[in-house]
């Protein structure tokens, strides 16, 4: 299966977000210069998702990586199995964060 975005539970994200930052739907309306708020309700709801100029304009905003916005329909990294060489490279990885490695 191809990972996507799920709507509903990215717009429930976006409004989580929201609701912790505090900031209301107008206040995302005007930073966003948008021509109603209509928009960031179908956000929301989970009708339809922001471009990615929104998209990026709502994590400087909420103050959070892009990435943390978007909630998938499935784990991308569970789906596809690391080649043994990728598990070693990341197993050095953490080894030289530790200072293990010489």
């Amino acid at each position: 299966m191809v990972p996507a975005i799920d709507q509903k539970a990215t717009g429930r994200q976006i409004h989580r977000l929201l609701k912790l930052r505090g900031f209301t739907v107008q206040d995302v309306k005007e930073r966003l210069m948008l021509g109603c708020v209509q928009s960031v309700y179908h956000w929301l709801d989970g009708q339809s998702l922001p471009s990615l100029d929104n998209l990026y304009a709502l994590s400087r905003m909420l103050r959070v990586p892009m990435d943390r916005l978007i909630i998938g329909t499935e784990d991308y990294e569970k789906t596809r199995p690391l080649k043994r060489r990728s598990k070693h490279l990341l197993y050095y990885g953490k080894m030289v964060r530790e200072g293990i490695a010489a």
